[in-house]
């Protein structure tokens, strides 16, 4: 993963083997990308790289991350069930996501024509930030898939590792296991996984 913020602009985030490559989903979305840059920018935010992408942050927080896929490129508000989201603008990331908390954009020229409604959102994120104020709680219940609490069970280097987890980090680990219908897969993933958890780390990251 890269660690200078001019790395993600030019070469990509480099969390897969397209990493500065012309086949790099930067490389498509990189006008939009420089506009999306700017106004975060002009928003007065401190820009930062956290998890290989370009992270804003005021008072000490994060306010929104930027993110590039194939098929779209993204603004991702952290405490986003703050934002009142007036012009309606605002998506979720995925299925499992629970607030709308990201702005999702499919042609380069789009950050350019939402410039106003994109910063009137980063000076309330902002607003936030400085309040401390944070989002209630509202942790859904974690369904854990058998054979995850019967490797627990059996591992209290992995149990302790896990109970340490964020509730979102856990969540990514019952959704990816639970999502393998075969118990030799679920078995398989678990083993594949233990040294993401030990290390303090959600399934998806890296």
């Amino acid at each position: 993963m890269i660690t200078e913020i001019e790395d993600y602009f030019t070469r990509g985030c480099g969390r897969c083997e397209r990493f500065d490559t012309p086949d790099c989903s930067t490389r498509k979305w990189r006008k939009g990308l420089a506009d999306l840059r700017r106004i975060c920018r002009a928003a007065g935010l401190e820009e930062a790289v956290r998890w290989g992408h370009p992270c804003y942050r005021h008072a000490g927080r994060n306010v929104a991350l930027i993110g590039a896929l194939r098929g779209d490129f993204r603004l991702n508000f952290f405490n986003a069930a703050l934002l009142k989201d007036p012009d309606g603008v605002l998506e979720k990331q995925g299925p499992n996501t629970q607030h709308l908390d990201s702005i999702r954009f499919t042609d380069n020229a789009q950050p350019a024509a939402l410039k106003d409604t994109i910063l009137a959102y980063l000076a309330e994120a902002k607003g936030h930030a400085e309040k401390g104020t944070k989002p209630p709680r509202t942790e859904a219940e974690i369904e854990m898939p058998e054979k995850l609490l019967d490797a627990l069970d059996r591992d209290a280097a992995l149990a302790e590792a896990f109970a340490a987890l964020t509730p979102g980090r856990q969540r990514s680990y019952a959704i990816t296991i639970g999502g393998a219908k075969a118990v030799k897969t679920r078995l398989a993933r678990i083993a594949k996984y233990r040294d993401h958890i030990l290390a303090g780390k959600g399934a998806n990251e890296r």
